[in-house]
């Protein structure tokens, strides 16, 4: 399920994580060559991701929010 993205945060290992509008996270890592993500390095480059959407395992997979909505 494509669920947008809304914004961005490191985790403890200071890689970068997408915050989805479902409540769902997702690592966003560039970590040549499996994982191309560029993009991800700069705050420019995240912010030019803000909208777009990504597939949600989590959602598919009927899995509560990582970060529940207040």
């Amino acid at each position: 399920m494509k669920q947008r993205v809304i914004g961005f945060h490191q985790d403890e290992e200071q890689h970068w994580v997408a915050e989805l509008a479902c409540g769902h996270n997702q690592h966003v890592r560039h970590q040549p060559p499996f994982q191309l993500r560029p993009w991800a390095m700069t705050e420019e480059g995240r912010k030019s991701r803000l909208g777009i959407e990504l597939e949600c395992r989590k959602c598919e997979e009927g899995a509560p929010p990582d970060n529940p909505v207040v």
